[in-house]
């Protein structure tokens, strides 16, 4: 389940989503969102799903888990070539660049791996609590990991949104890869900064545990949430839930 809004200052929305059951047996989500002028965050991200979702359809089924994260990895990487080749032959598209964040599964299970570049997150939500699952790559993360500011200066630092590693704008970068497994009580959450700079992430749990509404219905009050906040940026979100919970995929 996904959705995404172009907000209410932007113009154009550079984020992309993804979600699918793939035919060779993976289920795979992909959030992306864009940076650069002359609608260059657009192109990228989408040069990044488009490749990822692409690269993971080509999968043989049944991988073991470790060339499971390879394949994620390499996917990645391969979006990661696309876009700076393309941002090096065109000057309109020089330094455009996207974050993403991916998950890829065996169908049906709930055990796989999140592939990560940027601010966009990924989450487990669950009665006991919301986990990031993801570390931010950007310049005010570092900071406040060298203890240089704390917690609550890092969300009003003016230089919260400035990325120190992202998709596309070098030849060779880093994809953080990390297990994932979730119960049948949890629900997946990812998300680009355009939820996460306007909602906390209390209210975000509140909303995707409310068992009255059904899975698109605490995708769009999301949206609402970071729309009703200011929506200064594009909101993208994506929800999955444990194949077996018995609600709405």
């Amino acid at each position: 389940m996904h959705r995404s809004d172009v907000g209410r200052v932007r113009a154009v929305n550079e984020d992309r989503a993804y979600v699918s059951e793939l035919t060779n047996g993976y289920d795979i989500a992909v959030v992306a969102d864009g940076m650069g002028g002359h609608q260059a965050g657009d192109i990228a991200s989408r040069l990044a799903v488009e490749t990822v979702v692409s690269e993971l359809a080509a999968l043989p089924r049944q991988l073991e888990e470790q060339q499971l994260a390879g394949a994620l990895e390499d996917a990645i990487l391969r979006a990661n070539h696309t876009i700076f080749h393309i941002a090096s032959q065109d000057e309109k598209y020089h330094h455009m660049g996207t974050t993403i964040v991916a998950v890829l599964f065996p169908s049906g299970q709930t055990s796989g791996y999140i592939g990560h570049i940027g601010d966009s997150r990924a989450y487990r939500i669950g009665r006991r609590g919301i986990v990031q699952l993801t570390e931010d790559h950007t310049l005010v993360n570092e900071l406040v990991k060298s203890g240089q500011i704390g917690p609550e200066e890092a969300e009003r630092h003016p230089r919260r949104n400035v990325l120190v590693r992202a998709l596309g704008t070098d030849e060779q970068v880093k994809v953080d890869i990390i297990p994932v497994e979730y119960g049948e009580d949890d629900t997946l959450l990812l998300c680009s900064d355009g939820l996460t700079s306007m909602v906390d992430e209390d209210h975000i749990w509140s909303t995707v545990i409310d068992p009255s509404l059904p899975l698109s219905a605490r995708a769009d009050r999301l949206l609402s949430q970071a729309l009703e906040a200011g929506g200064d940026d594009n909101v993208t979100v994506v929800l999955l839930e444990h194949p077996d919970a018995g609600k709405e995929e």
